[in-house]
């Protein structure tokens, strides 16, 4: 039964119900960035600069693995959602039930590759020493939790369009809570170090990730629910081509992190890397924003489409450039305000490193401006079947644009070159992803 609070994908979205209906999927990407931010504020401040620094050095590439499931999660999203428009309920369960049965199998044959390979990818990228050691300890231990992780990156976008946004945000949040009280806990009362704190990360992606599932597997109140299902090879290859774009945006953000962190470890040392550290949690933080609006308004915009309502998808299209244009302003404005209290609470401890950091924040928080637009676009695509365009904005984005500015820029400003690369970067990235909307418009009547 529908209660009168509860909204469908089917329903009129303005403001306050667009906004309240993606809220939980923005709280549940800001609370997964978390696990990220508070693994460095213990590690940094009760374990030391070297491992606080081997947590960010080895981050992106356990980034790359768990993205798998964010691949399902949207790419499997808009072919249920679009099922569900068109009023086929039995297909819809039969999709999703196999996108979580194929991503709980990827999470295990990767999260072993990953375990076997870590040490060689981190001496490779640079670790040496100490902190390669640091790299491969708390890697594996994360690793462990793989299948779990991408589970709980999966359903993140498959509790929105079950129409259960609220609690996909409870779960997520449980996730989260966990994460903090066993940091406190292995961390700052057991002295456990570096092992402690990738132990509470991969023990609260247990939660994020195994709750969702018992939740489909017995009769629930959702649009959705784990059934039997049997192989489609089809549905597999446009989950994945529709979903590439995500995929190669949370892979190329990797890639990219990781050729930082060699250009960091060039110009300034590890003092570089821990402040690009600092930088990248509240990266992490903002853009959840826009990727958690994205992915809640994703399977608002498949269903309209799906159904051939053009006057709603022009309505979510024009309201979202709207929101997406007040969070990017006040994103700058937090930014700018929040660089030295931050700064202060991760390395507060080191002036030095406070100096180089506050320097950083300075120039990379415009970037914050340009940002949302080319994730929205992207995932706007993405909910439109249009997986070339999309992998297109996210692959210009996150890799091409990026990766040339950092590898440019410090060669004339050295290391304030690397701060301004990223801004350089979602500039020509918002330009790019313009054209393709403007572009697109007829087709696709929004």
């Amino acid at each position: 039964m529908r209660t009168k609070t509860q909204i469908q994908l089917s329903d009129h979205f303005n403001y306050k119900k667009l906004l309240t209906f993606t809220l939980p999927s923005i709280v549940m990407m800001v609370f997964t960035s978390i696990y990220g931010v508070v693994d460095g504020f213990f590690v940094s401040n009760y374990v030391g600069k070297t491992p606080f620094a081997a947590v960010n050095f080895i981050m992106p590439f356990l980034m790359i693995l768990g993205a798998v499931g964010f691949m399902f999660g949207t790419g499997g999203s808009a072919l249920i959602a679009q099922a569900m428009g068109e009023g086929n309920r039995e297909k819809a369960n039969r999709l999703f039930s196999l996108l979580v049965y194929v991503s709980a199998v990827c999470g295990i044959l990767i999260g072993v590759l990953g375990i076997l390979f870590v040490r060689p990818v981190a001496a490779a990228l640079g670790a040496e020493g100490d902190m390669l050691d640091n790299c491969v300890l708390y890697g594996r231990i994360i690793l462990a939790a793989l299948p779990a992780f991408m589970l709980q990156y999966e359903f993140q976008s498959f509790f929105v369009t079950a129409e259960k946004p609220r609690l996909g945000l409870a779960v997520t949040m449980a996730a989260g809570i966990t994460n903090m009280a066993l940091d406190f806990v292995f961390v700052a009362v057991f002295r456990w170090g570096l092992p402690g704190a990738a132990a509470a990360t991969a023990l609260s992606q247990a939660v994020g990730g195994i709750v969702p599932l018992i939740y489909f597997l017995r009769p629930n109140t959702s649009a959705l629910r784990l059934t039997k299902t049997r192989y489609d090879g089809r549905a597999l290859l446009k989950t994945c081509t529709n979903g590439s774009s995500e995929l190669m945006s949370n892979i190329s953000m990797s890639v990219v992190s990781m050729l930082y962190n060699f250009q960091l470890m060039k110009y300034a040392r590890e003092d570089g890397v821990a402040a690009y550290g600092v930088l990248m949690y509240v990266n992490m933080i903002f853009l959840a924003a826009f990727i958690g609006y994205s992915v809640g308004s994703a399977p608002v915009i498949s269903y309209h489409y799906g159904a051939g309502d053009h006057g709603e998808l022009k309505n979510l299209f024009r309201k979202s450039l709207v929101i997406i244009g007040g969070f990017s302003l006040a994103m700058l404005g937090l930014a700018e305000g929040l660089a030295r209290p931050l700064g202060m609470i991760f390395v507060g401890y080191d002036q030095g490193l406070l100096e180089l950091t506050l320097r950083g924040f300075r120039i990379y928080s415009f970037s914050f401006l340009f940002a949302g637009i080319a994730i929205f676009g992207s995932s706007f695509f993405t909910a439109l079947g249009n997986g070339l365009v999309s992998a297109l904005i996210a692959f210009l984005r996150t890799l091409v644009f990026q990766a040339a500015a950092v590898l440019i820029f410090p060669l004339i400003w050295q290391i304030d070159g690397i701060w301004w690369s990223i801004v350089a970067a979602e500039m020509m990235a918002a330009a790019v992803t313009a054209l393709f909307l403007t572009g697109k418009r007829d087709k696709y009547h929004y």
